[in-house]
């Protein structure tokens, strides 16, 4: 069964990386889908990886490509077991990019450029599957530590394979990566809790909840209690704390990191947005991307900071 190729609006494709086995033409094609996809479905993140050049630019957006694939299996089946056979062709397709044999999916085509081109770790591509996994069955997530660790597999990893197809291997940059991760997931997470609500599902730790006296049912009603502003906060603490240790690490870092790390500017924008609402997630208004994140990313640009 293979997944749809998905992706409306258009976007320059990279220049060609090489993949072995793979008709040029092919590759091309396949990362104008993925630049497309990418720019569609995960705009924020593929902006940031626009600071990349040709032709690691194209390798990013095979692994945004691929990572928001993953992120919309929850919402695009019916039933768990669906997922999981859909996960399932994710894992033998990511097998047959490793062994040289890449499906005729565009996502894998171009996922099998950028490992011919760079060493990516294929331990990263499975555990953004497992952790999908989950999602398929709803499983509550108890407490902030294990909030976290939910972050790092959906977000921390796919930072560690850009920075990998950036040829980016300072352990700063990696431990900075983990931090700006983390904090864009969990920055995510919040700003989608009125989505979630409305599908009956929370990604917010049953304790906090409890110790703030905050019932899930006031929370899908859409009708959540006080309490929940207090949840909220300590989540956004958690956050901006990630960026600044991120940010602490910025001297050892290499510019060529920016396209991965670059995010932290556009975080800084979602914790504000927060922060003016006190903390109610129902409260945001409808996000435009404006001239802040394009200001964000161009002082990321010319002073190589983040």
């Amino acid at each position: 069964m293979q997944p749809p190729p998905r992706g409306r609006q258009s976007a320059r494709p990279p220049a060609i990386p090489q993949a072995g086995g793979v008709a040029p033409v092919a590759v091309a094609q396949a990362l104008a889908y993925c630049a497309r996809a990418a720019r569609g479905g995960d705009a924020e993140r593929y902006r940031a990886a626009l600071l990349a050049t040709p032709p690691q630019r194209g390798y990013l957006m095979a692994i945004l490509a691929f990572n928001g694939e993953l992120a919309r299996t929850r919402e695009t089946v019916s039933e768990p077991m669906l997922g999981e056979i859909r996960l399932q062709w994710w894992r033998e397709g990511i097998a047959g990019v490793y062994c040289g044999a890449p499906r005729e999916h565009p996502v894998l085509l171009g996922l099998a450029a950028a490992v011919a081109g760079r060493p990516l770790a294929r331990a990263h591509f499975d555990a953004i599957i497992e952790a999908r996994a989950g999602d398929l069955y709803d499983e509550q997530i108890h407490d902030l530590g294990e909030l976290v660790r939910y972050a790092e597999a959906t977000a921390a990893r796919p930072a560690y394979l850009m920075l990998e197809a950036l040829s980016v291997s300072a352990l700063a940059a990696h431990a900075a990566a983990r931090h700006v991760g983390v904090a864009w997931a969990l920055l995510g997470l919040l700003r989608a809790v009125p989505f979630h609500a409305r599908a009956r599902r929370l990604y917010l730790p049953t304790g906090l909840l409890a110790a703030a006296h905050v019932a899930p049912e006031a929370v899908y009603r859409g009708e959540p209690p006080a309490g929940l502003r207090q949840v909220t906060a300590e989540i956004v603490a958690e956050a901006a704390r990630r960026l600044h240790e991120a940010r602490a690490l910025a001297r050892q870092i290499p510019r060529a990191a920016l396209p991965v790390l670059a995010l932290a500017g556009l975080a800084d924008g979602h914790l504000a947005r927060l922060r003016a609402v006190g903390f109610d997630p129902f409260a945001l208004p409808a996000e435009r991307p404006g001239v802040g994140q394009a200001l964000r990313l161009a002082w990321a640009t010319l002073s190589g900071r983040f």
